[in-house]
C-alpha cells in the first residue's frame, strides 16, 4: 500500500482542473494547495479523500511521463462516470469502461490519458 504519488505535470492549472474533473466521480476533490511562493520553488496540489490528501500533482523542471495509476472505484458506474468526467476535462480515451478479463474474470475498468500523457485508470472489481 502506498501513503501518496507525486509527479510533476507540465501545465499546472490545466493539470489541476482536469484532476478536479475527472476525479470527482471518485469522490475524490481537491484538498491541499502549496504555491511556489510557499516552497521556494515549485507548486504541488494534493488531492484524496477529507483529511488524506495522496494523489499529488506539481510543477517542475520536466514532467513525468509514461505514469499509470488506477484509482478503486466502488462500482461499475464510477467507472463510466469517471471515464466520460475525464474525457469531457480533455483527456484522451485510451481504452473505454469494460471488463478487462485478462486482468481477472471481474476486472472493470477505463482508461484516459492527461495532458502529459500519464494513464489514468479506474477500477472496480466486483460483479456488476
Amino acid at each position: 500500500m502506498f501513503d501518496h504519488v507525486g509527479f510533476t505535470v507540465s501545465d499546472y492549472d490545466r493539470a489541476k482542473h482536469f484532476y478536479q474533473a475527472a476525479l470527482a466521480p471518485l469522490g475524490l476533490a481537491l484538498l491541499f494547495e502549496v504555491t511556489a511562493a510557499e516552497t521556494g520553488a515549485e507548486s504541488h496540489a494534493g488531492f484524496g479523500t477529507p483529511g488524506r490528501p495522496f494523489f499529488w500533482i506539481g510543477t517542475g523542471a520536466q514532467p513525468t511521463r509514461s505514469l499509470h495509476v488506477a484509482f478503486a472505484a466502488p462500482d461499475r458506474a464510477t467507472v463510466d462516470a469517471f471515464h466520460q468526467a475525464a474525457l469531457a476535462a480533455g483527456g484522451t480515451d485510451n481504452g473505454a469502461p469494460g471488463l478487462r478479463p485478462h486482468y481477472s474474470a471481474d476486472y472493470y475498468g477505463a482508461f484516459v490519458r492527461d495532458a502529459d500523457g500519464n494513464n489514468i485508470e479506474a477500477v472496480c472489481r466486483g460483479a456488476a
